[in-house]
């Protein structure tokens, strides 16, 4: 039998010949991250280790995002501790207040992630480089601290799953739509320590954000990573970014999987993920009457500039619901620049919705829209676990940038139809 993508690129590696599921392997890594929560721990580790220099500056990323700018006092003190370390290391990829964005968005934008790497990060949305044909994935921060001393990892080679879309996708429907309906599917631990190859004819057409969008939800399938065979529309993103080598791995066409899934994906409407499991998958139209209080349209999910556009496409010449706060993020300060001069961001705020500068922030129930009890959100972001936005007796529903914008001119869970009509 042959191997699959995920394999090929951990046995090049290991410097193997080939690896199979379940085997034990050390691996060489291409990229080392961290950010604002995890690295002051990964940092704390490295040091107990003795090792006075990082394995290599180059290859070591730090970015604050989950709370900067600085919210509070703890906040600043994590953060004056990474650039310590930054500066100490003399690393050139910390990325700091103003250079700074979403670590998943900032990354491949910045041409720190090729096809075919192995990437490691201390935050489990790593996994959204699988969009480039990488094998990327979460690990805990004493992992990174040894990752970045040595640039080695061991893991356990997971098996793979295969999911392949046909069909030609109904209007308003992307990449978010697809990865929820899935999720829907197969449920949060679908593809417990699984690697997810992405495949068919209904996901070859997605643009790279649509990509980067499903790779990074894999996580909330239970999946070790989510990948992208690397075709056209990689190497179109990829130059005049990546400026190093790098090597496309392929599936072979014999390669074994532990479970191969077909999904009609042009039967798949624009979806919302009901509280408080991204498995809690529904189609719009069959949401009901639900009055929310805030929208926020951002995060490593869809907070690139394609996410906002389609969102501004909605708001623009209409007002958002006098009873919601709408809150748009840009995924980095580049996203913004672009949404600044294509008139994207004239057109939030003259709909009546706060533009912020690039952070986690609500997400994680961080800052800049923390929910009261009893408050409702529908999100652009990954998770709507309790409490994830902020008060246990909160509630998020999770779509994709236009249900998003939809729902914040209603007032209420809408379609883009909706307001459209």
């Amino acid at each position: 039998m042959g191997h699959t993508l995920a394999a090929k690129i951990l046995a090049a590696h290991a410097g193997l010949d080939e690896v199979h599921p379940g085997q034990f392997i050390e691996v060489a890594v291409d990229l080392v991250l961290s950010n604002d929560i995890t690295a002051p721990i990964a940092i704390r580790e490295f040091e107990k280790l003795g090792v006075a220099r990082v394995f290599d500056p180059a290859r070591v990323v730090i970015v604050p995002d989950h709370f900067a700018p600085n919210k509070d006092i703890q906040s600043a003190e994590h953060c004056a501790i990474m650039r310590r370390f930054a500066r100490a290391q003399e690393l050139p990829h910390y990325f700091d207040v103003g250079r700074m964005g979403i670590e998943h968005v900032l990354l491949p934008e910045q041409g720190l992630v090729a096809p075919g790497d192995v990437v490691v990060g201390a935050d489990s949305h790593t996994c959204t480089y699988g969009a480039l044909g990488s094998f990327a994935t979460g690990m805990g921060s004493t992992d990174i601290a040894v990752a970045m001393a040595t640039g080695r990892i061991w893991m356990r080679v997971p098996e793979t799953m295969r999911i392949c879309y046909h069909g030609a996708l109904q209007p308003w429907v992307g990449g978010k739509d697809l990865i929820l309906y899935t999720i829907g599917q197969i449920g949060v631990d679908g593809a417990r320590y699984q690697s997810i190859e992405f495949a068919g004819p209904a996901v070859n057409g997605l643009d790279m954000t649509g990509r980067f969008t499903m790779a990074n939800m894999a996580i909330e399938a239970g999946a070790k990573a989510g990948l992208f065979a690397v075709d056209d529309a990689t190497r179109a993103y990829v130059d005049g970014r990546v400026e190093r080598p790098y090597h496309v791995y392929q599936a072979d066409a014999d390669a074994e999987y532990a479970r191969v899934i077909d999904i009609d994906a042009g039967q798949i409407e624009p979806q919302v993920a009901f509280p408080h499991l991204p498995e809690n998958a529904r189609p719009v139209s069959q949401a009901g009457d639900v009055p929310i209080d805030q929208v926020v349209i951002g995060s490593c999910t869809n907070g690139r500039l394609e996410d906002l556009r389609i969102a501004a496409g909605l708001l623009r010449g209409r007002q958002v619901h006098p009873r919601v706060r709408c809150i748009v993020i840009p995924g980095t300060q580049q996203v913004y620049l672009d949404a600044l001069r294509e008139g994207l961001v004239e057109s939030f705020v003259e709909a009546g919705a706060a533009f912020s500068t690039p952070t986690c922030g609500p997400c994680l129930g961080g800052h800049m829209g923390v929910l009261a009890a009893g408050e409702r959100a529908v999100s652009t972001t990954n998770r709507n676990f309790r409490g994830r936005m902020g008060h246990p007796e909160s509630e998020v529903y999770l779509a994709g940038p236009a249900v998003a914008a939809a729902s914040a001119v209603a007032g209420r869970i809408a379609g883009p139809e909706e307001v459209l009509s």
